[in-house]
C-alpha cells in the first residue's frame, strides 16, 4: 500500500514531519474566514465585520460534526494501514466518504434553515446586525456538502501517512478565495454575501481537488462510480470512533453561544472585537492542533502495527514540541498584539479590548499547549470519550468563570478573555491526571475491537 508509515524511526522526527502539512494545512483552511474578516473590516465596515463574527459559534458547531466524524475515519484508515489490511481499509474508506457526503447534504439544508432563527433567539445577535449575519450564514451554509466531502478524503489521506497533499489543495483554494473575496466584496460592493460566496467557491475547490488527487495517486481509492461500496455496519464503525470527538468539538462551539451572549451584551465594539480575537487566539493555538491530530494517526497506526512500545514515547515527545512552539507564539503575540489586531480594520475602542484579549490568551497558551495533543493519544488508543469529557469540563470552567466574576465591577468585561486560564487550566489537570493514571492504556488491548 502506498502512503507514510509513523511507525518506523524516532518518534519526534516523525511526529515533527507529519505535523508541519497538517499546521500548514489548518492554517490556510483558517485564511478563508480571516481574509473575509481583514476584507470586510477594511472595505465593508466595523458592523459587517461584528455580523459575519456573530456568525462565528454557528461555523465552527457545523466544522465541529465535519472536523469529528472525519478525525473518527482516520483513526479507523490508520489502523487498517498499520496492520496491512488493504480490503478492509477500502472498504472502510468508501463506507466513510459517503457517510460523510450524505451528512454534508443534510448539513446544508439544516444550516440555511435555522440561520435566523439560531442567530436571533440563540445567539441574541444584535438587531442592527441580524439581517447581515442572517445573508452571511445562509450562503455560507451552502458550501457545507464541500466542507464534509473535503474533511473526510483529508481524513483518509492522513490515515495512509499522506498528510502533504492537502496542503497544496489549501494552497489553490487560498488564492482562490483571497482573490474572490477582493473582487466580491472590494470591486462589486457585495459585503457580508461577497465574502461568503467566495467561501463557497474556495471550499468547492478545495473538495475536488482532494477527490481528484485522491484517486489518482491511490489505487486502493480508485473507486469507479459503480464501485463506491456502503456497508452500514462500517458506516456505524466510523460513526461510533468520531462521535466521541464531534460531540467534544460540537460541545464546544455551543457552549461559546453562551460566551457570545455575554460578549454581545458589551455592544459592536466589543462584538467586533471579540470577531478578530477569536481569529487571532485560532492561529495561535493551530500547532497544538495539528499535534493533536497527529498524535491521533501516530497512535492509531502504532497499535495497529502492534508497537505500542512507542506509543508513549510518542506522547511525551509531542508536548515537548507542543510547549516549544506555543512559547514562542506567545513572545511574538505578546510583542505584536496591536499592530496585528490593528490590521483588522477595528476602531480605537474595539482595538484597546482585542490588544488585551490577544496577549491574555497568549499567556494562557501554556497550560493548553501541555495537554491539548495528549487529547488525540486518548482518541487514538480507543478513550475518545474521556477526551469529550475534558473538553467539556474545561468549556463549562471558561462559560461558568465568565458569567460569575464578571459580576464583579473590578474585573466586568475582563473575563470575556481571562475565562481562558480557568477552562485551560482545568482541562490540563484533569488530562496529566488521566496520562500519568495510566488507565487510558488499559484500553489499547480492546482498541482493535473498533475496526473488526
Amino acid at each position: 500500500m502506498a502512503g507514510k508509515s509513523l511507525t518506523q524511526g524516532t518518534p519526534w522526527k516523525v511526529i515533527l514531519s507529519f505535523m508541519f502539512p497538517i499546521f500548514a494545512g489548518l492554517l490556510l483552511q483558517q485564511l478563508y474566514n480571516t481574509v473575509d474578516t481583514i476584507v470586510v473590516g477594511n472595505f465593508a465596515g466595523e458592523s459587517p465585520l461584528a455580523a459575519v463574527g456573530a456568525c462565528g459559534v454557528l461555523t465552527m458547531a457545523f466544522l465541529a460534526l465535519a472536523n469529528g466524524f472525519s478525525a473518527g475515519a482516520c483513526v479507523l484508515i490508520a489502523r487498517h494501514f498499520g496492520a496491512g489490511e488493504e480490503k478492509e481499509m477500502r472498504a472502510q474508506a468508501s463506507s466513510a466518504l459517503l457517510l460523510m457526503l450524505g451528512m454534508g447534504m443534510i448539513a446544508t439544508a439544516a444550516g440555511i434553515f435555522i440561520s435566523r432563527f439560531a442567530l436571533k433567539y440563540i445567539l441574541a445577535t444584535p438587531d442592527s446586525l441580524l439581517s447581515m449575519a442572517d445573508t452571511y450564514f445562509k450562503i455560507y451554509a451552502a458550501g457545507l456538502i464541500f466542507q464534509f466531502g473535503y474533511n473526510i478524503v483529508a481524513a483518509i489521506l492522513r490515515g495512509v501517512g499522506d498528510s502533504k497533499a492537502t496542503l497544496y489543495f489549501l494552497l489553490v483554494a487560498s488564492a482562490i478565495n483571497v482573490v474572490l473575496d477582493i473582487v466580491l466584496v472590494y470591486s462589486c460592493k457585495m459585503g457580508v454575501a461577497g465574502a461568503a460566496i467566495a467561501t463557497d467557491v474556495a471550499q468547492a475547490a478545495s473538495c475536488a481537488a482532494a477527490f481528484f488527487y485522491m484517486m489518482k495517486k491511490y489505487p486502493v481509492f480508485r473507486w469507479k462510480w459503480n464501485a463506491f461500496t456502503f456497508e452500514w455496519a462500517l458506516a456505524k464503525r466510523a460513526l461510533k470512533s468520531g462521535f466521541p470527538m464531534a460531540l467534544q468539538q460540537f460541545i464546544v462551539s455551543i457552549g461559546f453561544v453562551f460566551i457570545q451572549r455575554a460578549v454581545n451584551s458589551y455592544g459592536e465594539a466589543m462584538t467586533a472585537s471579540f470577531t478578530v480575537a477569536q481569529k487571532v487566539e485560532t492561529y495561535m493555538i493551530l500547532p497544538a492542533n495539528a499535534l493533536m491530530t497527529t498524535q491521533g494517526t501516530y497512535t492509531g497506526q502504532n497499535i495497529g502495527a502492534g508497537r505500542t512500545d512507542r506509543v508513549i514515547t510518542g506522547a511525551k515527545h509531542t508536548v515537548i514540541l507542543s510547549e516549544i512552539i506555543s512559547i514562542c507564539i506567545l513572545i511574538v503575540a505578546f510583542i505584536f498584539a496591536e499592530p496585528i489586531v490593528t490590521a483588522f480594520g477595528l476602531e480605537t475602542e474595539a482595538i484597546g479590548y482585542c490588544t488585551a484579549h490577544v496577549r491574555c490568551v497568549a499567556i494562557c497558551l501554556i497550560p493548553f499547549a501541555s495537554y491539548f495533543p495528549l487529547l488525540g493519544l486518548f482518541q487514538g488508543a480507543n478513550d475518545a470519550l474521556y477526551s469529550t469529557f475534558v473538553a467539556t469540563s474545561a468549556l463549562a470552567g471558561r462559560v461558568a468563570s465568565t458569567y460569575i466574576l464578571q459580576e464583579f465591577p473590578a474585573i466586568s468585561y475582563h473575563m470575556i478573555w481571562w475565562n481562558a486560564i480557568f477552562g485551560w487550566g482545568l482541562g490540563c489537570v484533569l488530562t496529566w491526571t488521566h496520562f500519568l493514571r495510566g488507565k487510558w492504556s488499559r484500553k489499547i488491548k480492546n482498541s482493535n475491537e473498533i475496526v473488526r
